[in-house]
């Protein structure tokens, strides 16, 4: 199978831009792609349509979804469900694009440790795509981004701020095939397109994202 075929999964932290790569992708290659759109309980912001960036639905409708095993991936982040349907992808699929699946922040807590859950997940399933991470250069950056959304409150930032790491920390174990550190945006698209083509596959050194660094 070639890279183009298999669906490509991308994970990183809040703020580290993927939005931004998809949308440039997507309007460049509108019959390229096919994005599967996830299943959340949480709020539309501003400007977000329901199933175009996420399928809006109330966490009674998620919980049936999930007990009818319809999700190849799901978790809680903030006290919000997000999920990423069979369906979503094989319809993607059948139309003859290549399936990009958007996983984001999900992160859940069991027995007081965090435990990545949506790359874990997916890992379990016979899915068979391209993991990519999409990583900040530094985590001051990062928290410079989340804090320019003007979205954030104190505690949220904190809590994004906390996924962050553990995220990289999962990064940092080898779990995906790709990383692109997003320093730089037209360099960061650049790589992305040529992986989303099916025609590179470079991989950024992850950084470490310290604080005090």
């Amino acid at each position: 199978m070639s890279s183009f075929s298999r669906p490509l999964v991308i994970s990183g932290p809040s703020g580290t831009g993927k939005s931004t790569l998809l949308a440039r992708l997507f309007a460049e290659y509108p019959d390229k792609f096919g994005f599967s759109v996830s299943h959340t309980t949480r709020q539309p912001r501003t400007g977000e349509t329901d199933s175009k960036e996420y399928h809006f639905v109330s966490r009674e409708a998620f919980l049936n979804l999930l007990k009818a095993n319809a999700f190849i991936e799901h978790a809680e982040f903030s006290g919000n469900l997000y999920g990423t349907s069979i369906a979503a992808v094989n319809s993607v699929q059948s139309a003859g694009r290549r399936c990009i699946l958007d996983i984001e922040a999900q992160v859940g807590c069991f027995l007081n440790c965090h435990v990545f859950i949506g790359v874990r997940q997916i890992k379990e399933t016979s899915l068979n795509p391209v993991y990519l991470f999409i990583s900040p250069p530094s985590m001051h950056i990062l928290q410079d981004r989340l804090a320019g959304r003007g979205t954030e409150t104190e505690t949220s930032m904190q809590k994004r701020i906390a996924t962050a790491v553990t995220e990289m920390e999962y990064a940092a174990s080898g779990a995906h095939d790709i990383v692109i550190v997003n320093d730089n945006l037209e360099r960061a698209y650049g790589i992305f397109k040529s992986i989303a083509l099916g025609d590179c596959t470079q991989s950024d050194i992850l950084p470490k994202l310290l604080m005090n660094e």
